[in-house]
């Protein structure tokens, strides 16, 4: 089949990315090539590019791991996919392995990640393996007023908290903190509300909490006007005049910043869990005697296992949980500039990269 794929190759961090053309096809048995509508821009991409954080893929490499498309060729056993629009997991367990046989697939250690292990998806096309993929219902997807590069977020940014939140335990009736509240953050508020939670949001950044205010967050914190016995402070109070429990708090951090952090770590309660969501490189000092006291849990969450795509997609075209207000669509030649703009939070919203105009 020919081509005129194309995508665009970090060299080195912080050295501009290059465009180059490349074949895709033909796709190896039980693999997809997709052609790319949209991949999003994710803060763990800023951290390959700009803060030295390592890819297991040796540069150079394409990054991109949000990622949505139609496959447009389809290798041995795979043949099903073939024109359908799908949205390409994050993270792509291998099935195979006794930790994915034991429901374990976050830690397969033979996981894919597009952008780190292999070729990512800011380019016209990406080869994947075919297991895992989601699809999507393009009818559906337009009554809800959506296209497809719009859902590439769902690959990261929408299903991560929804693996978080469901693996924390959220019920109906649960008192929800999400520490940050951009991009992830602001879903993570979205999941816990349609979780049945009372979500309160906690950010320095007033125009992200006035944004998610009217999504989800029944209340909204800022902790420059709070210090740390006062956030905590406000938060109980607000836990008992809306009838919630004064314990087992669910908290997420979503702000990948030592502060965010501390912060989360000083929230807690007696039964509380702490979920950690967001990535630093940043250390913080803490006293691990706080879990024990409060009899309370710490858990990490790693992307989410594609068997949770579907739910977490639902809840979008259900409109339970909104994109829209939360994306905006960019030419992908225009990587280099993006990359520069959401460096510098020039870019509010999460922004994705589309190959097509």
């Amino acid at each position: 089949m020919s081509t005129s794929a194309h995508r665009w190759m970090m060299t080195a961090p912080k050295v501009a990315m290059v465009h180059s053309a490349f074949d895709p096809f033909p796709p190896q048995p039980a693999e997809v090539i997709v052609e790319v509508a949209g991949c999003g821009v994710c803060h763990t991409d800023l951290g390959y590019f700009y803060d030295g954080v390592r890819t297991n893929h040796p540069l150079p490499l394409t990054l991109g791991h949000e990622i949505s498309g139609r496959v447009v060729a389809a290798g041995s056993g795979a043949e099903n996919w073939l024109g359908k629009s799908v949205i390409i997991p994050a993270v792509i367990p291998c099935g195979e392995c006794d930790l994915c046989k034991r429901g374990r697939a976050a830690i397969c250690r033979a996981q894919k990640m597009p952008g780190n292990d292999i070729q990512g998806g800011f380019a016209s096309h990406i080869a994947v393996p075919a297991r895992g993929l989601c699809p999507v219902d393009e009818p559906r997807l337009a009554a809800a007023g959506l296209n497809l590069s719009e859902v590439s977020v769902v690959a990261d940014a929408v299903t991560t908290p929804y693996q978080a939140v469901h693996r924390a335990g959220v019920t109906p009736g649960s008192l929800a903190i999400v520490i940050g509240v951009g991009g992830v953050g602001g879903y993570c508020v979205q999941m816990a509300n349609a979780f049945g939670a009372k979500v309160v949001a906690i950010d320095v950044d007033p125009a992200k909490l006035a944004a998610i205010s009217g999504h989800g967050a029944a209340l909204t914190l800022n902790p420059k006007e709070l210090d740390q016995k006062a956030l905590k402070g406000a938060i109980s109070k607000f836990a008992k005049d809306n009838g919630l429990r004064a314990t087992e708090w669910f908290i997420f951090e979503c702000s990948g910043s030592a502060a965010g952090q501390l912060s989360a770590y000083g929230l807690l309660v007696h039964g509380a869990t702490l979920c950690v969501v967001g990535f630093t490189m940043d250390k913080v000092e803490l006293r691990l005697s706080n879990l024990m006291a409060f009899d309370a849990r710490a858990i990490g969450n790693w992307g989410c296992t594609p068997e949770h795509y579907p739910a977490a997609l639902e809840l979008v075209l259900a409109g339970k949980v909104k994109v829209k207000p939360f994306v905006e669509a960019h030419p992908l030649a225009d990587i280099n500039r993006i990359f520069e703009a959401t460096h510098h939070h020039e870019i509010k919203r999460r922004a994705v990269l589309v190959p097509k105009p």
